[in-house]
């Protein structure tokens, strides 16, 4: 459980102290987060190789799809709204979770992919 709540808090999977962004980003100010090459306190690099990230993507995707579904039943099946109303707030929440999926779904991807040294 203490990997899962590392992950959603952007933490390095090798020292649980660093954190994997140096700057969080704001989507209203068109701001995209930033991520540190290595840990600060663990000098553990992120980035395995040329293009890690890719798959981080599908992730992602996964995510935003899930948010959408989520958004669809409570607005639509529960509160009853127009397919239209519907429609622009799931535009809305898509945008403004998208910072939010791209930094959680590269810490997924990288512990996903983290192995501990034994």
């Amino acid at each position: 459980m203490s990997k899962v709540i590392n992950a959603l808090n952007c933490k390095c999977p090798n020292c649980k102290d660093g954190k994997i962004f140096s700057v969080s980003g704001n989507i209203l100010l068109l701001k995209i987060p930033k991520m540190n090459d290595r840990c600060q306190i663990c000098d553990y690099k992120f980035e395995r190789e040329v293009g890690f990230f890719f798959g981080a993507m599908f992730v992602s995707y996964a995510l935003a799809a899930a948010e959408m579904m989520a958004c669809m039943v409570v607005f639509w099946s529960l509160i009853d709204f127009s397919p239209l109303r519907v429609f622009l707030i799931i535009v809305v929440m898509a945008f403004l979770l998208s910072t939010f999926n791209f930094k959680l779904s590269r810490s997924i991807w990288i512990y996903l992919f983290y192995k501990d040294k034994v």
